[in-house]
């Protein structure tokens, strides 16, 4: 069986059992919540993975865009959430995709409400709430937050999903207890806005959904859904935040180095910004654009070299390794860094299992 080392670099590698070990833990963690889970795919783009997770329980998935939607519909995925404010010059295909689906819908406008409306279409809608993250969404004390699913139920044609939001704010919570109150203000957000709109005949579910808050969260009463994704893989950032250990990453960058000057005090790796992203991860991480395993197996990290700096293709490494010499990079961000690539290398320990697509259209 080939191993690692005849891979051409840089190489996106998936170690399998930590991938396993990850999904199993996500879908206990959510039964033992009360929850379902339906996973976002936006993470790992991948058919194989999402099987898994259906396999393991998933009521659904999470997609980021219309393409990564489709994609999933084409092999078999019928219950569908784009977690996206709806694209107004996109309703065309959003009709032609619920035909095919049950697609869920996130909006939390009016505008967008006219356009769906609109269409005469029997389409699934979710009110996307803010629940401290103020990057979209209603906030539940705004009386749109009432009106919209009021709006929404009286609809001829329109279904109310229920309300939906994400805790993207745990990400930079400094502490547990802080990611804790954050997890705890987002289940509030839909919890207690669910209920009011129940009060009134409006009947939904409610849908939250981050890793950092899902590694936290102690109570998930009135909610009936969880859509994290980074899970699956974790990353350096949900090292740094304590969601997960660093032997429970299962995505890494095999790179080379291609330089290493006499004159100077770094090394060129062929991993660069659209290997690894630009992704700078936490505030105050000392692991610089992408840790460098000393041993992976043990999750252990070189003291003495990290990468510095990315530019498009190069990869700056802090200390002189000798060129042709191969390192394992733990990316920032795992989310990103799938989606520079166009497949996995499936692995286990140093052998090669298997190839996977990357599925990364836009």
């Amino acid at each position: 069986m080939p191993t690692i080392d005849t891979l051409a670099t840089p190489a996106l590698l998936l170690d399998l059992d930590r991938l396993d070990a990850n999904l199993t833990r996500m879908a206990a963690r959510c039964r033992t919540l009360g929850v379902a889970l339906r996973p976002h795919v936006k993470t790992h783009k991948c058919l194989e993975i999402a099987e898994r997770q259906r396999a393991q329980g998933a009521r659904g998935i999470t997609v980021s865009t219309l393409e990564e939607a489709r994609t999933f519909a084409d092999h078999g995925f019928d219950d569908i959430t784009w977690a996206f404010p709806v694209i107004l010059n996109r309703i065309d295909e959003v009709v032609q995709l619920a035909r095919r689906v049950r697609l869920g819908l996130v909006v939390d406008s009016e505008e967008a409400v006219d356009a769906l409306e609109h269409t005469g279409e029997a389409l699934n809608v979710w009110l996307k709430v803010d629940c401290g993250y103020h990057r979209a969404g209603v906030s539940p004390d705004d009386p749109r937050a009432v009106t919209i699913p009021r709006r929404v139920a009286a609809s001829t044609a329109l279904h109310f999903a229920g309300v939906l939001t994400h805790s993207g704010h745990a990400y930079t919570a400094p502490n547990r207890a802080v990611r804790r109150r954050v997890a705890e203000d987002e289940r509030c957000a839909v919890a207690e806005l669910r209920e009011r709109l129940a009060a009134e005949g409006i009947a939904g579910e409610a849908s939250v959904g981050s890793t950092p808050a899902m590694a936290v969260v102690e109570s998930l009463t009135g909610v009936t859904e969880a859509r994290p994704g980074n899970y699956a893989f974790y990353d350096g950032m949900q090292v740094g935040l304590g969601s997960c250990a660093a032997t429970d990453c299962a995505v890494t960058v095999l790179a080379s180095v291609v330089s290493a000057q006499p004159s100077a005090r770094h090394a060129v790796i062929d991993a660069g910004a659209l290997a690894l992203s630009k992704d700078a991860g936490l505030p105050g991480s000392d692991s610089g654009m992408g840790a460098i395993y000393d041993d992976y197996s043990a999750g252990t990290f070189r003291d003495d070299a990290r990468v510095t700096g990315l530019s498009q293709e190069h990869g700056i490494v802090s200390a002189r390794l000798p060129v042709g010499a191969r390192v394992r990079v733990l990316p920032n961000h795992s989310c990103l860094t799938a989606a520079c690539f166009d497949q996995y290398a499936v692995v286990r320990g140093e052998e090669i299992l298997d190839h996977w697509r990357i599925h990364r259209a836009r």
